[in-house]
């Protein structure tokens, strides 16, 4: 990874933080899958889009409703439980 790449990586957790309101450091707590059977919808506000079948890096599990996650384009938001399945 360049040092570009690196800062730039920086400048988009630092931005999630404070949209968030995330303390502390940002790790993966598991993986999970979008289900294949769900309607995609396009993100919004803080909701990530949601695309059949794509992986995602769980960072919190805010609620019964909702978990706080990251997708492949380093994007975070919200994605509803029911549409999520384990790996």
């Amino acid at each position: 990874m360049t040092l570009k790449e690196c800062k730039k990586e920086e400048k988009i957790d630092r931005e999630f933080q404070k949209k968030f309101k995330f303390e502390g450091s940002i790790s993966v707590l598991t993986q999970m899958m979008v289900d294949p059977a769900v309607t995609e919808k396009r993100g919004g506000g803080k909701n990530l889009p949601l695309r059949r079948g794509e992986i995602l890096d769980v960072i919190q599990f805010t609620n019964q409703e909702q978990i706080l996650c990251r997708n492949s384009q380093r994007r975070y938001g919200y994605v509803p439980r029911a549409v999520m399945l384990h790996l």
